[in-house]
């Protein structure tokens, strides 16, 4: 739970690094599980993620790398009982202003050692947009995440400007020339700490140069009453109460609206229309927005 002055100061900002939310010993074991979960997974497929938009900001991001698994509660347990423990979502519940907390999707990123790939700022808006705008991100670091490193940076304030237009070329991001990464303001972490913001916080990062890699998971979290505006970026975990319930499952549709709304999408509530346009830029496939 946040106290006043830190819920005042993530609303002023968009964003907050909660320290030590995680004791050390918890972060390595968690380092350990997903380093350990993406060696396996790269033994049967591709776990390449770096964006196009980010290969082509220099000469030197044009050879990095980044290693990812979506959904990663479905190959670890240690990551079930991270997205449902108590120190996460009561924070997230404090930002979220409610005592409901749904999960959207999980993703594991590993920036390998000397050569980690970086991400031009954007906001994960337009890879999920929603009603309310209540989605937020929470960036658990399993190891440290110095600037060197290639950290999360973030421009503060930036959520009360709403969504921004983006471009869709190599992954939804902000014209590089007017947002370059260096304008942010970097979140360096240690193990254990986490940075929530709100998905409308421009935020990126650049390359990792060290010689050793940047552990982290990222947990994007809404309000269960806060609709999607199209359907977008589903996920097999979409729609999993990490805290409290979800009200809207017992919302009655009538028949004539369900029929305009079109199908409901499983876990997520309600009729929540027709097919969307796709959304997702170059890169894997249901990237979204990262760091």
């Amino acid at each position: 739970m946040l106290t006043s002055e830190q819920l005042a100061s993530y609303h002023e900002t968009g964003y907050i690094l909660v320290r030590g939310l995680f004791s050390r010993p918890e972060a390595a074991a968690l380092r350990d599980e997903a380093r350990d979960l993406i060696a396996r997974l790269q033994r049967i497929r591709n776990v390449e993620a770096t964006w196009g938009a980010a290969r082509a900001l220099s000469a030197e991001a044009a050879s990095t790398q980044l290693l990812h698994c979506h959904d990663a509660q479905f190959y670890s347990a240690a990551f079930s009982r991270l997205i449902v423990d108590d120190r996460l979502t009561s924070v997230a519940s404090s930002i979220i202003g409610g005592p409901n907390v749904q999960l959207h999707h999980t993703k594991i990123f590993i920036k390998p050692a000397e050569r980690g790939s970086p991400f031009p700022l954007h906001q994960d808006y337009p890879f999920f947009p929603h009603e309310r705008h209540s989605m937020i991100a929470a960036i658990c670091h399993f190891d440290e995440a110095p600037v060197e490193k290639g950290c999360v940076a973030v421009v503060p304030g930036s959520h009360r400007q709403g969504p921004l237009p983006h471009d869709r070329e190599g992954g939804w991001h902000l014209p590089v020339d007017r947002y370059p990464v260096e304008s942010a303001v970097p979140c360096p972490a240690e193990p254990g700490d986490v940075l929530f913001f709100s998905y409308l916080t421009i935020h990126g990062s650049g390359i990792n140069r060290t010689n050793e890699p940047r552990t982290t998971i990222l947990v994007q979290m809404r309000d269960p009453e806060d609709p999607p505006s199209v359907r977008t970026h589903e996920s097999r975990g979409q729609g999993m109460m990490l805290r409290g319930i979800d009200p809207s499952c017992c919302t009655v549709v009538p028949a004539s609206e369900a029929v305009k709304a079109g199908p409901a999408v499983p876990g997520m509530g309600g009729a929540m229309g027709g097919p969307a346009p796709a959304m997702g830029g170059a890169g894997a496939p249901g990237m979204g927005g990262r760091m």
